[in-house]
């Protein structure tokens, strides 16, 4: 297929690398360090330390990132780097997080594509890499059913999306689109008003009456629904397979440089915690949980995470080419520019890891280091 010329334009990269609304850089550095009493330890006894004492890896307290919520809850990924240590952050947003990747503030991250296509397109392909797929699906549009019984409803009505040019708001421009509907895409006026929210605010504003629904990724979208939103569409449904990614891994080109060994043993580690999250569903979702709970406070009531978890599908693939669809999506609302997204993607070590596990190699869709 070729190559897709994309690049974020200047006023929206400047947006997207402010923090979300609620979201603040801590006193100690970029993101939130993960609390000591987590179930396991983040070093491996007895162990042999790798070519780094530490290893910093990112992530978000939320379903779609639970690949990393399990394999550090339980000790996966540690087991996988001996006596280096794992040094968890969690972030609520993706522009927080790529900054920490730049300011080297963590070394491995767990994010969507948008902000994996910014961080590379901003630093001109020097930043990052990624490396690996993590979870597909988990994305919603979810409704108020007493307002909106069928799609030809939502003309006139007021949809949130979490942030301007995230993921989740370009694929919703882009199915308005495809539905012939006329909305700016900056300002999020037309037929169907978009109304960028955080997803930590959603909840209430739907309570509210603020908005008449969201487009929104899980465990969000559930959250409605426990509110009585009623689900419209699963955005699966529009993608081949069913699948397309929602979280992928990203590293610091310097840091895969410099410690090709230590991310190959978290890929590993990751690789792992995929395959035990789907051969143990349930104990996989009661580890994320309690791994929320540590990190938040609070864990998700029955009725919110098992919907959640059943429309996410935990994979080592980084579906590359629906990234390049979702990069073409945003090209066409006018969100994006055009430049060049060879070398975003090194699979080699990931395809390394499950060659010597017996498993397929996964593809970059033409968009791999040269």
């Amino acid at each position: 297929m070729s190559v897709p010329r994309t690049t974020l334009r200047r006023s929206i990269a400047a947006a997207t690398a402010l923090p979300l609304l609620a979201v603040a850089l801590t006193a100690c550095g970029y993101g939130s360090t993960a609390k000591d009493d987590a179930k396991k330890a983040n070093v491996s006894a007895g162990g042999k330390k790798l070519s780094a004492d530490t290893v910093k890896i990112g992530y978000f307290p939320n379903l779609t990132h639970a690949t990393a919520l399990v394999g550090i809850q339980e000790g996966i990924i540690a087991k996988e780097l001996g006596a280096t240590e794992v040094k968890p952050s969690t972030f609520n947003a993706g522009p927080s997080e790529i900054e920490a990747l730049n300011a080297g503030s963590i070394d491995i991250g767990f994010i969507g594509p948008s902000p994996s296509i910014n961080g590379f397109t901003k630093s001109k392909g020097k930043s990052l890499r990624i490396i690996g797929g993590s979870a597909s699906g988990g994305v919603k549009l979810v409704v108020n059913p007493k307002k909106i019984k069928t799609v030809d409803d939502l003309k006139g009505k007021k949809i949130a999306t979490p942030q301007l040019g995230n993921t989740q708001d370009v694929a919703f421009l882009n199915w308005i689109s495809e539905k012939g509907w006329k909305t700016d895409a900056r300002s999020g006026k037309g037929d169907v008003s978009v109304v960028r929210t955080d997803n930590k605010v959603t909840p209430d504003a739907y309570r509210s009456g603020s908005i008449d629904g969201a487009w929104a990724p899980e465990p969000t979208a559930s959250k409605l629904v426990a509110q009585g939103a009623k689900v419209l569409l699963d955005e699966s449904t529009l993608w081949p397979d069913n699948k397309f990614v929602i979280t992928n891994i990203i590293v610091s080109q310097k840091f895969l440089t410099e410690h090709p060994d230590v991310v190959e043993a978290v890929l590993r580690g990751s690789v792992n915690t995929n395959a035990w999250i789907n051969a143990n569903p349930d104990k996989a979702k009661a580890s994320a949980n309690s791994a929320l709970k540590t990190l938040s406070g609070k864990e998700l009531p029955a009725d919110v995470i098992d919907p959640a978890w059943k429309s996410i599908q935990f994979t080592d693939d980084p579906l590359a080419s629906t990234l390049d669809t979702e990069a073409k999506h945003a090209v066409k609302a006018g969100l994006l520019d055009e430049t060049d997204l060879t070398g975003i993607y090194d699979l080699k070590p990931l395809n390394k890891i499950l060659k010597a596990a017996g498993k397929p190699a996964v593809a970059d869709a033409g968009l791999g280091v040269k």
